[in-house]
């Protein structure tokens, strides 16, 4: 996913828990003071994210590495038969 994507969802997901904290608000529900009593679900959520992509780009990184090296040992290269 490329980070342009990733950024687009995560402002639409803050957009959303925004009207709903709104609309919550409207039918009389005190969502602000729930808000504030589980602001620190928003660092849970933010730092279980970036774990999930840091390993995520990490077994990218290491699966192309892994392809390169492969490429390297394989029998039947064309510059050994020369």
């Amino acid at each position: 996913m490329s980070r342009r994507h990733r950024e687009n969802l995560i402002w639409g997901f803050i957009l959303i828990v925004i009207g709903t904290l709104f609309l919550l608000e409207n039918i009389g529900y005190d969502a602000w003071r729930a808000l504030f009593k589980l602001w620190p679900l928003i660092l849970i959520f933010w730092g279980a994210s970036k774990l999930y992509y840091g390993i995520k780009a990490r077994s990218q990184a290491s699966g192309s590495q892994a392809e390169s090296v492969e490429a390297e040992i394989l029998p039947g290269d064309k510059k050994d038969e020369g």
